[in-house]
C-alpha cells in the first residue's frame, strides 16, 4: 500500500504544503551574483538578487507591487533596485522609497525581503519568518578552511526532478553499483547490508565493506595498495542536505577508529537540493579531502570525475520524474528503501507542525 503521507509531498496540488519553509537553503553560488539582478526561484517563488556596493548580497520577491513586472528586470541603483516599468525604487529591506512622478508613496508599497548569508561560495536564502533566521542553523561543513584539507570546489545544476527522488537517491548508497560503476561504485557495493539509524536532523544510511577493490575514481587519490575496508556513510538532514563520507583504509583496518589510520583516505561530500517546484531541483556540491590538500591538479581532476558521475545521477532522476509522472500502475518498495521512507514521513512531520 502506498503511504499517502510520504507520497503527498510530491504533488503539485494547489495549496498543498510541500516545502520545509523553516530553514536555509541555497539559492544561488556567490560567483553566479556580479553586477546585475539575478533571478532565481526557490520553493516555487520568485526572488531577485542583487549585491549592495559593500557587497552584501540582497534577496526580495520579484515583482514590483505596481504591475508585477518581475525587478530582475530592473536595474541595481546604489544600495536599492529600480523596476524596469515605471521607476519604483525599493531598499534591500523591500520598501518602497521612490515613485516617479508622485510626491507621496502608496500605503503597503514593499516587497517581501528574505534573510540571505554567503557560507561555503554560496548564498544561503531563509525561506521562513525572517525573525525566526538563524545562521548558526547552515549545515557545517567540518574541515572547511582548515589548511590541511584539499577542496574540491563545486558547482551546480538542475535535474528534471523533484527534490524528495533525490533524497531519495542521497540515502541509497547501493545504487552506486548500477548507477556509477566506471567511477563511484564496483562489485562490492551490490550486497552488502546498510545499516540504517535516525537522529534527531535526519537520517543514517552506511556501511562497511571489508576486503574489497578501491572504486574507480578514488584509485589515484588512495596512498597504499592492494584491497581496502571502505565505508559508505551518506547522512541526509532536514530538509534536503547530505553529507557523503567515503573512507577507504587497508584490509582489515576498517572500524570506528579508521579516520586516524595514517594511510586513511577521507572524502566529505556535501550536497545540497534547493526545491525549485515540484519538478525542479537545483543540485550545489563541494567536497573535501585530507589529502593532497594544495594540489589544483588532483582539484581538477576529482571535480572531473565527480561532475560525469553526478550526470549520471541526473539521467536516472529525470527519467524517474518522467516515469512517475507518466505512469498510472503502483510502485513497490524494498529493503534499501527504509532510510529514504522514514526521512520523507519524518519530513512530512516537520512540514504539517504548527
Amino acid at each position: 500500500m502506498e503511504d499517502r503521507a510520504v507520497n503527498d509531498l510530491l504533488t503539485d496540488a494547489p495549496g498543498a504544503a510541500k516545502y520545509l519553509r523553516t530553514a536555509w537553503y541555497v539559492a544561488a553560488m556567490e560567483a553566479e551574483l556580479a553586477d546585475r539582478p539575478l533571478p532565481v526561484r526557490v520553493l516555487d517563488e520568485r526572488i531577485v538578487l542583487y549585491r549592495k556596493t559593500n557587497g552584501d548580497p540582497v534577496a526580495l520577491e520579484d515583482a514590483c507591487v505596481h504591475r508585477k513586472l518581475p525587478l530582475s528586470m530592473g536595474y541595481i541603483r546604489g544600495d536599492q533596485i529600480e523596476c524596469g516599468y515605471h521607476g519604483l525604487t525599493f531598499n534591500a529591506a523591500g520598501e518602497c522609497v521612490r515613485v516617479p512622478c508622485s510626491d507621496r508613496i502608496p500605503h503597503g508599497a514593499r516587497v517581501h525581503s528574505y534573510p540571505i548569508v554567503s557560507r561555503y561560495g554560496l548564498l544561503w536564502i531563509w525561506m521562513g519568518p525572517p525573525q525566526l533566521a538563524d545562521a548558526t542553523r547552515i549545515f557545517h561543513a567540518e574541515h572547511w578552511g582548515d589548511p590541511a584539507w584539499g577542496v574540491t570546489r563545486g558547482d551546480a545544476m538542475t535535474v528534471n526532478c523533484n527534490y524528495l527522488y533525490m533524497t531519495d537517491n542521497l540515502l541509497d548508497p547501493s545504487h552506486v553499483a548500477w548507477v556509477h560503476p566506471s567511477s563511484f561504485g564496483n562489485a562490492a557495493c551490490e550486497a552488502t547490508p546498510v545499516e540504517v539509524k535516525a537522529h534527531a536532523e535526519g537520517m543514517i544510511a552506511s556501511r562497511w565493506m571489508n576486503g574489497v577493490e578501491v572504486a574507480p575514481l578514488y584509485r589515484p587519490f588512495v596512498r597504499f595498495e592492494g584491497l581496502c575496508d571502505r565505508l559508505q556513510h551518506y547522512e541526509v538532514r532536514y530538509p534536503s542536505h547530505a553529507l557523503i563520507k567515503s573512507v577507504f583504509v587497508p584490509a582489515g583496518c576498517g572500524g570506528p577508529q579508521a579516520e586516524a589510520h595514517a594511510d586513511a583516505f577521507i572524502m566529505d561530500s556535501y550536497n545540497f537540493l534547493t526545491p525549485v517546484d515540484a519538478g525542479h531541483t537545483r543540485y550545489y556540491w563541494f567536497q573535501m579531502r585530507n589529502v593532497f590538500p594544495d594540489d589544483a591538479a588532483v582539484s581538477r581532476l576529482m571535480a572531473d570525475g565527480v561532475r560525469g558521475a553526478f550526470e549520471e545521477d541526473r539521467l536516472i532522476l529525470n527519467a524517474i520524474q518522467q516515469s512517475f509522472t507518466e505512469t498510472r500502475t503502483p510502485h513497490i518498495d524494498i529493503a534499501i528503501d527504509s532510510a529514504p521512507l522514514r526521512f520523507r514521513r519524518r519530513l512530512r512531520q516537520l512540514i504539517s507542525a504548527p
